[in-house]
């Protein structure tokens, strides 16, 4: 089953979403207009709109409100994506050349400042300060999570406990707060915020475990990148974590990124083979399912809604997903 089918009954709201996303980002420079829609044109599961639109769903649902919140949390998704790119040097993103790519890191940067900025100006249209306080701590962590991932790039001597804050701010927390201000844009009780919080934060910890893992074990179509990007920029992913477990493994790896400015494809290609076949990518799924189950143990608290069986189905989905 195709992730939309999960959630089809959403598709209505869904398409109005995207009209206003694509309303939102317009601009009267003809520069800053095409490069704001390059990504946003490219796809996208448009995911945290649709934990926004649950969430929605276990209080006073408005779709103006739940607009507000939406549209902003996926422009925050793609601004990070456009400086994603430009950090990690990416020349493809969702198949597509990226806007630092077809332009340059400069003009990439502005139209990522420009699409968050927009998000922040959209988001005002809501009158709860409590939302735009936990946006903004969003961000903060977002912000955090990026500098991790700058600090931590071509360096071996990290652990668990790195990797796991790295993805946490890098992916989890915008997860989570998709969930957490769907459900307060529709007044709903603060035990249903909190579980919902709990629910997005657990789910995008999985879900960030599977794209790393995904970047071993995918093809460049699926992927809109090449296999093995994310070593090639010096990443370390949980896959190469318990890699690392094995001496000549890391001693490899330690070799081979005294050279990263000359690192090409070719040059990983001998360990990710290792890693394909070394058991470290049936550990990491391990890991990602035990992220889910305490999802569904989130969910456990929430009324019996249609929502919480699409969320629990959403689960499900992110956990077997292969591409």
């Amino acid at each position: 089953m195709k992730l939309a089918m999960i959630y089809s009954f959403l598709k209505q709201d869904l398409a109005k979403i995207e009209d206003a996303v694509n309303e939102t980002i317009q601009s009267e420079n003809p520069v800053l207009r095409e490069a704001s829609g390059q990504l946003l044109h490219a796809g996208g599961k448009r995911i945290r709109p649709v934990f926004v639109l649950l969430a929605g769903k276990f209080g006073d649902y408005n779709l103006e409100r739940m607009k507000a919140v939406a549209v902003s949390l996926e422009l925050i998704h793609t601004a990070s994506l456009v400086h994603d790119d430009v950090i990690d040097e990416a020349e493809l993103r969702r198949g597509q050349p990226t806007i630092k790519s077809k332009w340059d890191n400069r003009i990439a940067m502005y139209t990522g400042d420009y699409i968050f900025a927009r998000s922040l100006e959209n988001l005002s249209t809501l009158d709860n300060p409590r939302a735009h306080q936990i946006l903004a701590k969003t961000m903060v962590e977002l912000c955090l999570g990026e500098i991790d991932q700058i600090q931590d790039k071509y360096t071996v001597e990290q652990n668990f406990r790195n990797y796991l804050r790295r993805i946490k701010r890098k992916t989890a927390i915008l997860i989570a707060a998709s969930c957490r201000l769907g459900a307060i844009a529709a007044n709903a009780t603060k035990e249903t915020e909190l579980a919902l919080y709990r629910y997005g934060y657990f789910v995008g910890m999985s879900y960030q475990i599977i794209d790393d893992v995904l970047d071993f074990t995918a093809s460049e179509k699926d992927l809109g990148k090449p296999a093995g990007s994310d070593l090639l920029h010096g990443n370390i992913t949980l896959p190469v974590l318990f890699s690392m477990e094995d001496k000549e493994f890391k001693q490899q790896l330690v070799d081979m990124f005294k050279s990263e400015e000359e690192l090409t494809s070719a040059d990983i290609e001998p360990l990710l083979e290792k890693i394909q076949s070394n058991g470290s990518i049936e550990r990491s799924l391990e890991v990602s399912d035990q992220y889910l189950s305490k999802a569904y143990q989130s969910l456990s608290e929430l009324p019996n809604l249609r929502a919480k069986q699409t969320l629990k189905g959403i689960a499900k989905y992110i956990g077997k997903r292969r591409a």
